[in-house]
């Protein structure tokens, strides 16, 4: 994968996905053991944000660090992209002073465009309709748990159209895994992305279902994600639909006891489960809820991993680096 860019998992094929988490594994365990690897020693790297995030951009820092890389962040108010200066101009600027360019905002085509320019890796930190650096983590974790991932049935609530929806679909097409996605139809992903995750059903034996009834998608489940209900630049006006269309998909300690004791909570974070943020309050004293997508007692309790996942984007994103670069 030297010199190739991440951008979406459609991109890869099944072996490089599984490679990459070999790879992730074996990073991790090094930085356990306190074994230095510093595999892309000289190397700098440059992380473009044009949305904020506390794991994408700590897990992209340190695992630069520990590669023994030179990291730069810039913010979104950072660098002149797309104001002053057009995205092609951007890209080939730090194209020539970097190794490397992480992106992180808006859509899918400004991630395109700067990988057709930079002359250097890309790598995709997040769009509005894919996050793959996401689905690596949260199949490391998966692994780490269960084993494997062929066959293990992954259950997404909520809201299923957006970046963790499809790239969970894609991913769970591409490693042979049982996808469902559990929301109202007009909640379910891109039609024509459906079509293309089940030509590749086709070839791994995976298997995708789309259900609208929770007490159906959960049973039996490995595994039940969700994610906020409301994606970054949305306006906040859409949370009184959201909330009236998707309560009954909220994860509760009753939707994971019908899935069974096997049943791990995943959440890609951050998650509205308390009170205990200022958006968390707002929504309270808005609409009368001390959650959201997920209850506090489920997002506590022992069947959640969902701090394993955290931690697994560090080595994840240290695993795409270096295999890149």
């Amino acid at each position: 994968m030297k010199n190739q860019h991440f951008l979406k998992l459609l991109d890869l094929t099944s072996q490089q996905i599984e490679d990459l988490l070999s790879l992730a594994a074996d990073l991790k365990a090094k930085k356990k053991a306190g074994i230095p690897h510093k595999l892309c020693q000289g190397k700098n790297i440059v992380l473009l944000f044009e949305k904020d995030s506390t794991r994408t951009r700590c897990a992209f820092e340190v695992a630069a660090m520990d590669l023994g890389m030179g990291c730069t962040y810039l913010g979104p108010s950072g660098s002149q992209m797309g104001k002053k200066e057009s995205i092609a101009d951007t890209a080939r600027v730090l194209g020539r002073m970097y190794d490397g360019i992480e992106y992180r905002g808006y859509g899918q085509e400004i991630v395109e465009e700067i990988a057709k320019y930079a002359g250097v890796p890309v790598w995709n930190g997040l769009t509005n309709e894919f996050h793959p650096t996401q689905i690596l983590a949260d199949f490391l974790t998966i692994q780490e748990h269960f084993g494997g991932l062929k066959g293990r049935k992954l259950v997404y609530c909520g809201d299923a159209r957006y970046n963790m929806g499809n790239s969970l679909m894609v991913g769970c097409a591409k490693m042979g895994m049982h996808y469902v996605a559990c929301a109202p139809e007009k909640y379910f992903p891109d039609r024509q992305l459906i079509a293309t995750c089940q030509e590749i059903a086709k070839e791994t034996g995976a298997k995708l279902e789309f259900i609208t009834d929770p007490n159906k998608a959960v049973k039996n489940a490995d595994v039940i994600y969700t994610d906020v209900w409301l994606s970054m630049g949305e306006p906040g006006e859409v949370w009184y639909e959201r909330i009236r269309e998707l309560s009954d998909y909220r994860v509760t300690m009753d939707m994971l006891k019908k899935a069974g004791p096997q049943c791990r909570f995943m959440h890609c974070l951050p998650a509205f489960h308390d009170v205990g943020t200022v958006i968390g309050q707002q929504i309270y004293d808005s609409f009368g809820i001390e959650c959201m997508e997920v209850t506090d007692e489920v997002f506590e309790c022992d069947q959640s991993i969902v701090f394993d996942e955290a931690e697994n984007r560090m080595h994840t994103i240290k695993a795409v680096m270096a295999a890149t670069l």
